[in-house]
């Protein structure tokens, strides 16, 4: 019985220490190519002997070894799902997760039944054609929660009225009047069109309207009422 204890004992300790050399012959690899790269976690992927490797938002694929590295999307082909997208909005969700309600600008439904974010821009075609459809979006049961992302910058133009939006007594009003060129009433105030931008960048916002659910799945652009129920159906 000792016997078998300790064999089970150093099975144990070999599995770790494998883990352990296999961590740090991933670290070793990224320090070679960025020196101040910080890394969330590392885990075995669905393909034996490459490693999940998750940096922020960014997520990339390392051999144990620490030699060889590709980025890109990790699909199932079986079934139909995208294993990168997936981890990436476990990560998303959690950055959402913190925002505080004097952050956003809420159109809220009367009967809410599901929540999205949107990274918005007002001089955005597609973000204005959105806004159209916050009534519709509301009488669903979906909350719409903005988020400001001025594609141009935080200091554009654009940025800076943005930031009287979020500085606006009535925000929603400022945000509907802004987005259709109209003028509002605003005052000075410490707008938190910044940190929203770089949340945005976090999260890998590349254009707007940027669309997430609560769960951090995104959305592919804009896309009207009845197909953002649907991808909340479809969960």
């Amino acid at each position: 019985m000792k016997y078998w204890s300790f064999a089970f004992a150093s099975l144990l300790f070999a599995g770790t220490a494998l883990a352990d050399d296999v961590e740090q012959n991933i670290k070793n690899g990224l320090e070679k190519i960025v020196p101040s790269l910080q890394i969330e976690s590392i885990s075995p992927s669905p393909i034996k002997g490459l490693y999940e490797v998750v940096l922020g938002s960014d997520i990339i694929y390392m051999s144990g070894d620490g030699r060889y590295l590709f980025k890109g999307d990790l699909l199932d082909i079986e079934k139909k799902s995208n294993l990168t997208d997936q981890v990436k909005a476990i990560s998303r969700a959690e950055l959402l997760s913190h925002l505080h309600k004097d952050e956003y600008i809420e159109f809220a439904a009367v009967k809410p039944l599901h929540t999205i974010y949107v990274f918005t821009d007002i001089d955005c075609g597609y973000c204005r054609k959105l806004h159209e459809d916050v009534p519709a979006l509301n009488s669903l049961g979906v909350n719409v929660r903005y988020l400001a992302y001025p594609r141009a910058g935080v200091e554009s133009a654009t940025g800076q009225q943005m930031a009287a939006v979020w500085c606006a007594e009535d925000k929603q009003d400022a945000l509907t009047k802004a987005k259709n060129s109209q003028v509002f009433d605003s005052k000075t105030c410490d707008a938190p069109i910044e940190s929203q931008y770089l949340l945005g960048r976090k999260m890998g916002v590349r254009g707007t309207p940027a669309i997430y659910l609560e769960n951090g799945e995104s959305l592919p652009g804009y896309m009207p009422p009845e197909k953002i129920l649907s991808a909340f159906n479809s969960d």
